[in-house]
């Protein structure tokens, strides 16, 4: 069986929003320009996952495929990596 996350077509529209969140997150951190709304840029983030990962739902059920358990494993496939190496290093950084 195919992996989840390839069944959706990369889309370049939500990509350039994705970037939109972005500047404005960096613009708020690094207070540029008076912008008190950068946490719009997160509300984007979220925005932008719960639709993607509705897609992924829907098609799968569209299909008649649809596990929630293989769609939580693909989902820890995804994150866990990152975050164990984020914490590896982070205990690194806070043990030396």
């Amino acid at each position: 069986m195919a992996h989840l996350s390839s069944r959706v077509k990369f889309r370049n529209d939500i990509n350039g929003l994705r970037a939109w969140a972005v500047v404005a997150v960096l613009l708020f951190h690094f207070k540029l320009f008076g912008l008190d709304g950068g946490f719009i840029g997160v509300d984007i983030f979220f925005v932008i996952s719960g639709f993607l990962m509705t897609s992924i739902i829907v098609k799968d059920l569209e299909a008649n495929s649809f596990s929630l358990s293989r769609f939580y494993i693909a989902r820890a496939r995804r994150i866990l990596p990152a975050l164990i190496v984020l914490t590896i290093t982070l205990l690194a950084l806070v043990v030396a």
